[in-house]
């Protein structure tokens, strides 16, 4: 880590700058704020505590750098995304380390982000030759008529802890390879994975200064950097991967400055389990879906819709499953549930299990902790006015619903305003794949779980998950459509 640029390491702690124009640099104030691993509380690192100025900065390198990066060829973007993407790979095991490390997320994990991070890189430095326009029909005899894209100018993104590292690519990647630049504010609790990693990619791989910046603070001081972004006349896009509560409050800012958004947000993702489904292969895919990074990723499965017939089996199933899954240190590769981001988390988790054992929901399995680690939670008979039955709950915590018919599925899975990811399990593939459609969100994944990526594919949520999706179409959400209109002849005119 000593070799790597803008980080020192003082009485073995590493000591990060921010990253803006190219250069790393110290926080004005000079202060710097601490970085915890979540598994055992112990100081990880130290951060460089931006505010109004470091953020000034960073969106001054950035504006100064749109004109040339927006006329840079297509070949030119493409290499350094492919350069990009070599270190990444070069870094693997590096990175992965400093994942379970600052993030708590599972080596197995992490590393399968790494993979996930070189592979989107390459497939994007595709995506600069998609036509930029097309040609229009017109009712007007000699008139030449098309419709060209162009960049908007700067784009601030906020990226999240969970996921950290592919995040904090995808808040990037799309804005960039449709020719904008980027101002990353990372998470405070992760903003080596959410952000820092990332810069000190692209300055290796040779994007010019100012193309992408990282700006980070301290806990508490987020507002200081958002009233930049909504000030600066140069910024024109908020692109946050987050949650509802922080999107409520930007996209109300957004909406008095008449900055685009594009917003990633979390979801109640439901998986409907028909009774005609192979149990063992259902709860397979539930324990995977729900589970998974500790039950800390945005398409976490948060509820089990089950037909009655199968419920008893399914529910034993899955609880005698769910009790072999290993707990531990992130870093050693036998663990399948790692800690929660922060004792904060822990604490509501464990709040919204007990709200709901109090209220009458049944506990299968779960429902403990030890330090920053939550035991993987099984509930069932939840009543509505329990919060984990509504509000998304980050955590290792499932709710199991038990219905008697498919359009009863259908109807509880709709039940939350959320609209992010879902699943449907069936042994008749054509049945589940005719309920997709009627399911409120923005991915439904027939026999498969909630958990389901593609780099190519429109992911993204509806109602209150967001709007935006990522792939290559998502680059029209960094670009402006100009109407061009070239007459061959003299028109004629009515006065």
């Amino acid at each position: 880590m000593s070799n790597i640029r803008g980080v020192t390491i003082v009485d073995g702690i590493p000591e990060y700058r921010y990253f803006a124009g190219g250069e790393w640099r110290a926080a004005e104030s000079s202060k710097l704020f601490d970085v915890y691993r979540p598994y055992d509380r112990s100081l990880y690192a130290r951060v460089a505590a931006g505010g109004r100025a470091e953020a000034q900065a960073a969106v001054e390198a950035a504006a100064k750098a749109f004109p040339a990066w927006s006329q840079t060829t297509p070949a030119e973007r493409a290499r350094l995304f492919n350069k990009a993407a070599e270190i990444v790979k070069r870094r693997r095991a590096e990175i992965a380390e400093i994942l379970a490390v600052e993030t708590g997320s599972t080596i197995s994990f992490a590393t399968f982000q790494q993979d996930l991070v070189a592979a989107t890189i390459e497939q994007a430095a595709g995506w600069m030759y998609q036509p930029k326009g097309e040609v229009l029909e017109t009712n007007q005899p000699g008139l030449h008529s098309i419709s060209v894209r162009r960049p908007l100018g700067v784009v601030a993104s906020f990226t999240p802890w969970n996921g950290a590292n592919i995040l904090s690519w995808r808040a990037v990647i799309s804005p960039v390879a449709a020719g904008n630049t980027v101002v990353v504010k990372p998470s405070e609790l992760a903003p080596i994975s959410a952000g820092l990693i990332l810069a000190q990619i692209v300055e290796e791989a040779g994007f010019p200064p100012g193309v992408i910046n990282v700006v980070t603070h301290a806990p508490g001081a987020a507002s200081e950097i958002a009233d930049v972004f909504f000030e600066s006349p140069d910024v024109r896009v908020i692109n946050l991967i987050g949650g509802v509560k922080t999107a409520r409050m930007l996209a109300k800012r957004a909406g008095e400055t008449l900055k685009r958004t594009t917003m990633e947000l979390g979801g109640y993702n439901p998986m409907i389990v028909l009774d005609d489904v192979d149990v063992d292969y259902a709860v397979r895919t539930a324990t995977f879906g729900s589970f998974f990074h500790q039950g800390q990723i945005c398409l976490n499965t948060r509820r089990i819709i089950v037909q009655r017939k199968i419920a008893d089996e399914f529910i034993a199933k899955f609880a005698a499953r769910t009790k072999t899954l290993v707990s531990g240190d992130p870093q050693d590769p036998k663990t399948v549930i790692g800690p929660l981001i922060t004792p904060a988390a822990v604490k509501l988790v464990d709040q919204r299990v007990k709200e709901a054992v109090a209220k009458g929901a049944t506990l299968h399995t779960g429902g403990t902790f030890d330090g920053q680690i939550y035991q993987p939670t099984i509930l069932s008979n939840v009543p509505l006015a329990a919060e984990v039955a509504n509000e998304e709950t980050f955590g290792p915590v499932v709710v199991v619903e038990v219905v008697d018919t498919a359009e009863q599925a259908v109807e509880a899975a709709n039940r939350t305003m959320y609209g992010l990811s879902s699943s449907i399990l069936s042994g008749d593939t054509y049945k589940a794949f005719e309920l997709a459609p009627r399911i409120l969100a923005g991915i439904v994944n027939v026999n498969s779980p909630t958990v389901n990526d593609e780099i190519h594919a429109p992911m993204g949520g509806v109602r209150d998950s967001g709007w935006g999706r990522t792939g290559p179409d998502s680059l029209k959400e960094f670009q402006d459509v100009i109407w061009i209109n070239a007459h061959s002849g003299q028109r004629q005119y009515p006065i």
